[in-house]
């Protein structure tokens, strides 16, 4: 059997989710910052001609 259908509307409150739900909050956007700009770091370095594994490169 199914439940009765409400006869108002849906009462006003806090509800199960709270109020910034989907909205990210500074900490995360922060650590997404950093993140990034781990990344782009690494990405825009030169790679590394002279370390050991170029042996194959350098016969």
């Amino acid at each position: 059997m199914s439940a009765p259908t409400p006869a108002g509307p849906d009462p006003e409150g806090p509800g199960l989710q709270p109020p910034d739900f989907g909205r990210p909050s500074p900490a995360l956007l922060a650590r997404a910052d950093r993140g990034y700009a781990r990344f782009l770091a690494h990405t825009n370095q030169a790679p590394d001609t002279d370390g050991p594994d170029d042996t194959a490169r350098n016969q």
